[in-house]
């Protein structure tokens, strides 16, 4: 596979903010949205023209970053650093936004993944084969740079407003009989086993399950998760501290079930870290919460040369932001279903800024465009979006 031209000068970005109203309020352990709050950044070079999402939540429940934070932080830090500078490649764009800048992976992923859009669009390739490019430039195997033209979708369902287990056993059937090939369900404290063994009464022993407790819980709670196990979850996704490792090491061996990273998995550097304890097996690859898709590529072969089971993960950002994990969770080292789902899960039909569909059989296709694939609607930025500043 010959080596793509990735020198890219940035001449000039546009930022926008939108709030796309959620169909349903969307509640994990740490807090509720009832708005897709993100910043798009609109990249240009020459005649080329790129897109990226920052999409943290509003309030800093998930992670430390907000909506506001990564507006201050792109505004007066990270797009000074690249506007107006030319770069020989995807990593030396990378290691640019990383130099001096601690942390702030969400504001750094936006602009991170408006490059390789640019890149793939320069070449005249789509955003999968160029991740395949870099992939084997790593020296992934051969094996392992396979992919579908599709993914596998499940659907991620919320703590009802309600704390009714009828209105979860409700929303649950719906999402099965839509097609979606996993059912994973948030929990947090009073809110776990009897909504798990609800799940289970309508989707059999059998059907894919997991629970997320984005980081609720504390090592002392480990009789709920003793409980769980019962239920036959594929793994419990975060149970622990977000930035947690070792004690999630020490609940692996009070449980059956298999442990999944996701706030912890930051970096490839904790990716290490976890390979090194040898006890947490299935890991959770978003590229907002890692500060962009190179990092994703840098995990995706530790993770496939150690036995790591993947799956990609959303925030859910908008049908925009969510193009970049759509391509690479189609490679052969994705296992599960992935948390892309379809836009009219989310916002209703017609509401986001890329449209994402989903088959009967719970699929949901690559685009077949070049670069992310597809062009957001401006009429949707319009109605729910405005622009924040040019650069």
């Amino acid at each position: 596979m010959s080596k793509v031209n990735e020198k890219i000068k940035i001449d000039s970005i546009d930022m926008y903010q939108i709030a796309i109203p959620l169909k349903v309020p969307f509640e994990i352990s740490g807090g509720r949205s009832y708005y897709r709050q993100s910043i798009i950044l609109q990249v240009k070079s020459g005649d080329l023209v790129g897109f990226g999402e920052s999409a943290p939540f509003d309030a800093p429940f998930y992670s430390s970053e907000t909506v506001a934070s990564v507006k201050a932080v792109l505004t007066d830090w990270l797009i000074p650093k690249v506007l107006k500078k030319e770069f020989a490649s995807i990593e030396e764009f990378n290691k640019e936004l990383s130099l001096g800048i601690r942390g702030n992976n969400f504001a750094k992923a936006g602009l991170e993944n408006a490059y390789w859009d640019l890149v793939a669009k320069k070449n005249q390739m789509r955003l999968v084969d160029l991740i395949k490019v870099k992939l084997q430039e790593m020296g992934v195997i051969d094996k392992y740079l396979e992919h579908k033209e599709y993914i596998e979708s499940g659907v991620s369902v919320g703590i009802p407003e309600d704390r009714d287990l009828k209105t979860l056993k409700s929303w649950i059937q719906t999402y099965v009989l839509e097609g979606y090939r996993r059912i994973k369900i948030k929990i947090k404290p009073g809110w776990d086993v009897l909504p798990a063994k609800a799940t289970r009464e309508v989707i059999g022993s059998e059907f894919p399950f997991w629970v997320d407790a984005n980081s609720a819980y504390e090592l002392a709670d480990a009789p709920v998760f003793q409980e769980l196990d019962a239920l036959n979850c594929l793994f419990y996704e975060q149970p622990l501290n977000h930035d947690d490792i070792l004690d999630h090491h020490k609940l692996s061996q009070l449980i059956k079930t298999p442990i999944c990273f996701d706030e912890s998995l930051k970096s490839a550097r904790v990716g290490r870290q976890a390979v090194g304890l040898g006890t947490i097996p299935v890991w959770n690859i978003k590229i907002q919460r890692i500060g962009g898709l190179l990092e994703g590529l840098k995990l995706y072969k530790l993770a496939v040369e150690n036995g790591i089971k993947l799956w990609g993960g959303t925030m859910p950002e908008s049908g925009l932001g969510a193009m970049p994990i759509l391509a690479l969770a189609s490679f052969k080292g994705f296992l599960y279903p992935a948390d892309v789902e379809a836009s009219a899960r989310w916002y209703g039909k017609g509401q986001d800024l890329i449209e994402i569909d989903m088959d009967k059989e719970g699929k949901i296709a690559l685009p077949q465009g070049l670069g992310i694939g597809k062009a957001p609607n401006w009429q949707i930025m319009e109605k729910y979006g405005k622009k924040l500043a040019s650069f």
